[in-house]
Parts: C-alpha cells; sequence; structure tokens
C-alpha cells in the first residue's frame, strides 16, 4: 500500500500568480477537460493562484477518447470568454464560428494551446489522480470550523505514491466519463455482462478506425438513445457498406407509441443546432431503410455466451422485440459520477439524479429534456461544505443534456464566489440552444393553459451567451423548445435567466465576429 508522504507546495516548484497573504493556498481544479481549464483560464484572469490536476497524460484526456467524434455544437459554443481573452493575448487564431470541430479538433485547435498558455502551464499537473477529498483536520462528522480548515487532497501520481495537496477551495470538474453505466435498466450490471466484458464497449468506439477490426463484418448490437448512440450508429452504417456481413441492431427501452419518433429521434430539422438535429434524422432515414433493426420495449436481464455469439435475454414483455444473437455489443447508456473520492465532504445531492438538489429538478429527464435549463451558478451548485464545488459533466449527476457552454457559465459564477465578486456571482448568464422536442409537449400539456415544462422556469432582461457573444432578442415562442421555424438557417434559440419573461434569439443572428 502506498505511504502518505508529507505535504508538498500547491506551486510543486512553479511559480505562481500574486495572491492575498490572507490565504496563500490555491483553488484546486479536479479535471483538465474544457470545464476544468475554463476554471484556471477564470481564476488566471483574476490573477488568483490555482492548481489544475488532471489523471490523464494531457489536458482533454477524455475528449480524447472520442477524438473521431463532431461535436455537434459549433466553435461559437465550445469556447469559454476568460480562455478567448488569454489566447487572443498570445496571437491564436480562434476557429471559424459556425463549424463542429470533431473531439480531436477541440484539443488541437483550443484546449491544448489554453493548456500551454503561459498562465495555465506552471500549474497544470497530469498524470495526478485525485482519490479523496477532505479537510485537512476534520473529518465529515466534525463540525468546528469548516470553512477555516483547508482541503486536504489525497492525488496518486504515476509511480503510486500518494501524497497531499491543500487548497482553499476546490471545483470538481473530473466530469462522468470513466462511469459508464451498465446495461441493466435497474442501473446494475446484468448476469454474464462481466463475463462478457472483453466482447462489450462502453462509449463511442471508433468503429472506423482503431476499433474497426473488432466490428467489421461482425452482427452488433448497440443499446442506449441519444446522440451518442446516434454517432455509433451513424459510424456503423458506413462499416456496413465498408465491411459485407456486418449486422446493426439498436435496442432502446421507449415502447412504440404516440410520441416515440419525437423521444428516439428527437427535434431533427426543430433543433436549434442542425449538427444534433441531422443525426437524428439520419438514423430515422438508416431504421426506415432497412440498414439496421430498431428493437423497441427492450429490458435486458441476462447475457449468455454461445459457441457463435452472445446470446441476449430480455424481459419478455409482450410488446419488445426478440433480440437475435450477437458477436459484440456497444453500450451507449449514459455515465454517472464517482462520489466515492468525495465521501469525507458534506454534500447535498438529489437521490435519483445525484446532482446538487437546487439543480436537480431543472435538468432531470423524467420532467424535461429541451435545452431549457434556467442559468444556474454558485449559488445553485453550493453544498454544505463551504468552497466546494461540482462543475461540468459531473454536476449534472445521471442527467444527460449537458452542454461545454452551460459549465462555462457555472465556473464563472463560481470562481466569482471564490474571489469575493458576489454580485458577479449571483448575475448568471446563459442561452441554450433547444433541441426541438421536450418530454413534457410529448407527454401533453396537464392542464388546460399548461404550456409545457419550462413555462415554470424564472426568466431575466438581462440575457447573454455563456461564450460572451450577445444575440439580439426575437419574440418569444409558445412552447419551451420554440416556435415552428421554417428556415432551417435561423433555428431558435431558448435564452433563459433569472427576472424577467423568457426570449429568444435566432442561431442566424448570434453576435459578430470570430464567435
Amino acid at each position: 500500500m502506498s505511504a502518505i508522504s508529507s505535504i508538498y507546495d500547491y506551486s510543486m516548484g512553479q511559480p505562481m500568480a500574486t495572491h492575498s497573504p490572507r490565504n496563500p493556498l490555491p483553488v484546486a481544479i479536479v479535471g483538465a477537460g474544457p470545464v476544468g481549464l475554463a476554471a484556471a483560464a477564470q481564476l488566471a484572469i483574476r490573477d488568483e493562484p490555482f492548481v489544475l490536476l488532471e489523471a490523464g497524460p494531457g489536458a482533454g484526456t477524455a475528449v480524447d477518447a472520442w477524438s473521431h467524434v463532431k461535436i455537434f455544437s459549433p466553435w461559437r459554443y465550445n469556447i469559454d470568454r476568460a480562455a478567448r481573452q488569454l489566447l487572443e493575448g498570445i496571437g491564436w487564431t480562434e476557429p471559424a464560428p459556425g463549424a463542429c470541430p470533431t473531439g480531436r479538433e477541440l484539443i488541437d485547435a483550443y484546449l491544448a494551446p489554453l493548456a500551454a498558455h503561459p498562465a495555465i502551464a506552471p500549474h497544470l499537473r497530469t498524470g495526478t489522480r485525485v482519490v479523496r477529498i477532505g479537510r485537512e483536520a476534520l473529518d465529515k462528522m466534525k463540525n468546528g470550523e469548516r470553512k477555516k480548515s483547508p482541503f486536504a487532497l489525497q492525488v496518486e501520481s504515476g509511480d503510486g505514491e500518494i501524497d497531499r495537496l491543500l487548497a482553499r477551495a476546490v471545483i470538481d470538474a473530473s466530469g462522468t466519463w470513466d462511469i459508464p453505466n451498465p446495461l441493466g435498466a435497474n442501473g446494475m450490471p446484468v448476469p454474464g455482462e462481466h463475463t462478457l466484458r472483453d466482447r462489450i464497449t462502453y462509449g463511442i468506439p471508433d468503429v472506423l478506425g482503431a476499433a474497426r477490426a473488432d466490428f467489421a463484418g461482425q452482427r452488433v448490437l448497440v443499446v442506449g438513445s441519444g446522440h451518442s448512440a446516434f454517432n455509433v450508429l451513424l459510424d456503423l452504417a458506413r462499416l456496413e457498406q465498408e465491411a459485407p456481413g456486418t449486422e446493426i441492431h439498436w435496442a432502446i427501452r421507449q415502447r412504440a407509441g404516440r410520441p416515440f419518433a419525437g423521444q428516439v429521434f428527437g427535434g431533427e430539422t426543430s433543433d436549434a443546432l442542425p449538427g444534433r438535429g441531422s443525426l437524428g434524422k439520419q438514423v430515422r432515414q438508416l431504421t426506415s431503410s432497412g440498414r439496421l433493426t430498431l428493437h423497441t420495449d427492450v429490458q435486458i436481464t441476462r447475457l449468455h455466451a454461445t459457441g457463435s455469439g452472445i446470446l441476449v435475454e430480455t424481459n419478455g414483455k409482450p410488446l419488445a422485440t426478440a433480440l437475435p444473437e450477437v458477436d459484440r455489443i456497444i453500450a451507449v447508456t449514459g455515465f454517472r459520477p464517482d462520489l466515492a473520492m468525495l465521501r469525507e465532504l458534506r454534500l447535498d445531492l438529489d437521490p435519483a439524479v445525484e446532482s446538487p438538489t437546487a439543480l436537480a429538478p431543472l435538468i432531470d429527464p423524467n420532467l424535461h429534456s429541451c435545452g431549457t435549463v434556467p442559468p444556474h451558478g454558485a449559488g445553485e451548485l453550493a453544498h454544505p461544505e463551504p468552497d466546494f464545488y461540482i462543475a461540468g459533466m459531473k454536476s449534472y449527476g445521471r442527467a444527460p443534456t449537458f452542454l461545454m457552454m452551460t459549465g462555462y457559465e457555472q465556473v464563472r459564477s463560481i470562481v466569482c464566489a471564490l474571489t469575493g465578486d458576489l454580485d458577479g456571482a449571483r448575475n448568471v448568464e446563459l442561452a441554450l440552444p433547444a433541441t426541438g422536442v421536450c418530454s413534457s409537449d410529448l407527454a401533453g400539456a396537464s392542464a388546460e393553459g399548461d404550456a409545457g415544462c419550462c413555462e415554470t422556469v424564472a426568466a431575466s432582461t438581462k440575457i447573454a451567451e455563456a461564450t460572451g457573444r450577445r444575440t439580439d432578442p426575437a419574440a418569444p415562442a409558445g412552447s419551451c423548445c420554440g416556435g415552428a421555424t421554417t428556415d432551417p438557417g435561423e433555428r431558435e434559440l431558448v435564452q433563459i435567466a433569472p427576472g424577467g419573461p423568457r426570449e429568444l434569439t435566432r442561431a442566424g443572428g448570434l453576435g459578430t465576429g470570430s464567435g
């Protein structure tokens, strides 16, 4: 077992920014993905000390795992405003705002240059995994003066040694990529799942590249719905054209019925992000053409290894379609947060969503699935543990609708709170592209005059994008996902913030310059 070494200096031997003598400790940021780097940028422009801890070999390690995938949000939504400020200061050329990058392009054109910036690079520690976070002098049970006791982070380096780092605050932006949901509809692995793990892939494998040999000419079952599943299915369809014998089966839990198409294929042409809407449209076409076989109302209960493949046992519901024997399974069933390292902290998490309690009803897919997530920041993300925040994808717990720009606004507000700018922390602003379909619309209004789940969202008179590119307001629409549009180039963005009426802008009118 690794020994606990002595405390090491937060700067790890590197120069740090000038800071107040009242508290020389840094803000510790866990995870150097897009949101963690944005948090670092927000602290850097304020000349606040921080340390950025990344378990992988470089910034954006989780993004690198899906580097072949094209992101459905264009560049204008993917660059944090503080990061832009830093990068523009060293002559960085911003990518075309309307282009949708791949994960690799996101790393090469944005994350890597940001991580290498002189204001961030000295404080970035790669190959450093945070294994536990607590208070230096108090366990979870002790009240005391917790705010005065610094955070103690136990971190593991590549040699397996456990060290301790002290911090005045912690922003956990470690994401959820490392913990995919299992195949079981009950949230648990099904019998046989562990035994057959060498034939099951979780996430979005590069079936046209590095993983091609695993899937070419194979009978492949894709389990799960949503845009990640769409990416996998579309890549498999290309593989099927190139590799004879490739069969594609798609199993989802939804039951065919009146709202089925919207639930399964998304908003399509009504989506404010054309790239996102196009995914569902293409998958619908593949399904109609017979190039993939869709199996509905499926709940997998057991996997069996046979002499020729994998037999998938389901719940046997009357409306469920039988699953054939397959060779490989791709589980695209979402992710969940790693909460084990936070056990010594006092958290306030929703028991179902596993997000901060104040945020949960705003993102719970049981309530709605569109892009109208109200602006939220330090206030909604705070926990009983003072100066500890979960941001980014991990802040959404098990909810699947997170966008990078949401995380950027989260950490801007959090950094404001940590640096004493309480007005800045409260003044949260956000503009999210609507999906064009919402679960409340699919289920029907609960009463006459009920316009849907998002009509209950508090709104604002001051609206701006988390990326710093403002837009001009247009007329409000009648439903949470916006009204019908006739021009695909002018899809609607739902914009909401506290204090006034909800407003919409047209995607075609987004700012000027290199947004």
